[in-house]
């Protein structure tokens, strides 16, 4: 009997592992009640992931995504001009941000922007990269490219929240695109290709300190 007790406990851990996966599925269907304007550049098709409790998130891309020359900052990592629209996301359910401030279910945009370089963000993340979430009905112009100042205003206003609604994006250094990968003991990185560039989003797991 004694002999089986670490087995027990192995399988036990295996189980709970398995618990916490996370999956990746494609949908078929656009986001729902895309205006026209957004209609025209975010693809008609998306992803979802699906974690131990149900759908998680739901993500859709911009057909093409504009760039801009490299920063000579290492610490932000794709090439991309502040405010621009990446895509669509959707949380089915309420969920939360980097951050970990609730985030309520419903359709949102996501805007690309960098933490400032301030003591307030020191230590929030290697790269400086991250989307900010806003209502999809607070946003009605997809080729808006707002200021970090009206970013961050807006979301904090539409979401209801002390601070922005974050997600850090990072630039996938592996192939195997689209995918849903755990990154450390907590954190799972969403994989994915906007046009001809491949970006990742972190959608699941909160920074701690």
């Amino acid at each position: 009997m004694k002999a089986l007790i670490p087995v027990f406990y192995t399988l036990v851990w295996v189980a709970a592992a398995q618990a916490q996966s996370y999956k990746l599925e494609t949908l078929q269907t656009p986001a729902p009640n895309l205006p026209a304007a957004y209609s025209a550049i975010i693809d008609s098709g998306g992803y979802r992931v699906t974690g131990p409790s149900g759908p998680w998130c739901e993500v859709w891309l911009r057909h093409s995504l504009p760039t801009i020359a490299k920063a000579a900052d290492d610490a932000i990592v794709l090439p991309l001009a502040q405010g621009t629209l990446i895509g669509i996301f959707r949380f089915p359910v309420d969920g939360y941000d980097r951050r970990g401030q609730t985030v309520k279910a419903g359709v949102y945009t996501m805007r690309y922007s960098q933490y400032p370089i301030d003591g307030a963000h020191q230590g929030v993340a290697p790269q400086r990269d991250f989307v900010v979430l806003t209502p999809l009905t607070a946003d009605p112009d997809p080729a808006a490219m707002p200021s970090f100042e009206a970013l961050v205003e807006a979301s904090e206003k539409g979401v209801g929240v002390p601070h922005p609604a974050v997600l850090s994006l990072e630039a996938p250094d592996a192939p195997g695109i689209p995918a849903i990968v755990k990154e450390g003991e907590n954190d799972w990185v969403l994989k994915l290709k906007a046009g001809t560039l491949p970006i990742a989003i972190l959608v699941v797991g909160k920074v701690e300190g």
